[in-house]
């Protein structure tokens, strides 16, 4: 039997033709129709896929630039400043303002970095402190494109279960990376009541008042810090200081040369006075051994207590701090550095011209307007 007829078929505006000469002719013309047919669906599938991608790179970008409002204003966080580096995108000004920031946080960071490991050597010179071979390693996270809960899931996830039973995070990098903001939230996500905070300021302050009160016990007319801070006293005056439990609570007791008092209670008064404010510096610079060994010390007493520790520094000191729980925040693109930076000097400067907000309209001509007399007055 012959089948002598033509058989046609439109298929996305071309046209298929197929002479069916045998039973075998309309076998394979089928099969070239099948074939047409799924080129069909993996046209549409393409075409569906492709847009699903656009919606999702659409909803990042949404998400990455929050609306400029008075709400998000007042909140002066990570959204505001995302905020307004979205309004400002392709800004001449900003990016000239970003550029100037940006290599200024390089610059200090540097010069910080050199003025704290000059003090550590010292220490290390001194007997104080141990040089460190090889110095402790750290988790990187670069956090470009990472919102602080997504820096916070990396750390809480590597501490595993740590979380529950206590230990100290570690946490370096550039300024602008979000190393106080990630702090900030750790203490927010983890469970209420398991986190503290550690800062070496108050030790600094706490040894600067001893030894300005040695200075006017030795009848001293000035603060002398080559005196005050020989080997001997700076071993006295850290003899003075005892961090403990009081009535519950994790503070510092400074007990010697006539004082007896709480940090806690005197941080605010005493330790702020013109007496340590202007002497801290010398201080400083001479005992970083000293008070890193101090904060080692208390920061390993929290987390055997069962506490989370948030401690955030320069590698050149925190390397000195016991934990497995190191981590760097890095960016890979330096410019949002400093992108970041300006961000938060106009925003700042938005807030005060506008503390109780204003309409959207006139918080974007602030913004523009302030970005623009910053970037000139560079």
């Amino acid at each position: 039997m012959h089948v002598r007829e033509r058989k046609t078929r439109r298929i996305d505006g071309n046209t298929l033709t197929a002479t069916a000469t045998s039973l075998d002719d309309v076998a394979a013309v089928a099969t070239l129709l099948r074939i047409a047919l799924c080129l069909e669906l993996r046209v549409l599938c393409m075409s569906a896929l492709f847009n699903l991608v656009l919606n999702c790179f659409q909803k990042v970008k949404d998400e990455e630039y929050p609306k400029m409002d008075g709400a998000c204003l007042k909140k002066q966080d990570a959204k505001t400043s995302a905020a307004i580096i979205g309004l400002l995108e392709g800004d001449a000004k900003f990016t000239a303002l970003s550029k100037f920031e940006g290599e200024s946080i390089v610059g200090r960071d540097a010069e910080d970095a050199e003025k704290l490991q000059k003090g550590v050597d010292a220490s290390i010179a001194k007997g104080v402190l141990p040089k460190l071979e090889p110095p402790p390693t750290y988790v990187t996270i670069d956090v470009l494109g990472k919102t602080p809960d997504d820096v916070c899931n990396v750390i809480v996830g590597h501490m595993g279960d740590a979380v529950n039973t206590g230990g100290v995070v570690v946490l370096c990098g550039l300024s602008g990376t979000g190393k106080g903001t990630t702090v900030a939230r750790l203490g927010e996500l983890l469970p209420e009541g398991k986190t503290t905070g550690w800062s070496n300021g108050n030790v600094f302050r706490s040894l600067t008042l001893l030894a300005a009160t040695w200075c006017e016990q030795q009848g001293l007319a000035e603060f002398d810090g080559a005196k005050a801070l020989t080997p001997e006293n700076l071993a006295t005056f850290m003899g003075m200081l005892t961090f403990d439990k009081f009535d519950g609570a994790w503070d510092i007791k400074i007990s010697g040369l006539g004082i007896e008092a709480m940090v806690s209670a005197i941080k605010n008064t005493d330790l702020k006075g013109p007496k340590v404010s202007k002497n801290i510096p010398t201080v400083a610079e001479q005992t970083q051994g000293e008070v890193v060994k101090f904060a080692a010390a208390a920061a390993t007493k929290m987390g055997e207590d069962g506490l989370i520790v948030l401690l955030e520094g320069r590698e050149a000191t925190v390397n000195y701090i016991p934990s497995p729980y190191r981590y760097t925040l890095t960016m890979s693109d330096t410019a949002v550095l400093g992108q970041r930076r300006a961000a938060q000097r106009v925003a700042a400067a938005v807030l005060k011209e506008f503390p109780e907000g204003a309409d959207d309209a006139k918080l974007a001509e602030s913004v523009r307007t302030n970005t623009t007399k910053m970037a000139e007055g560079l």
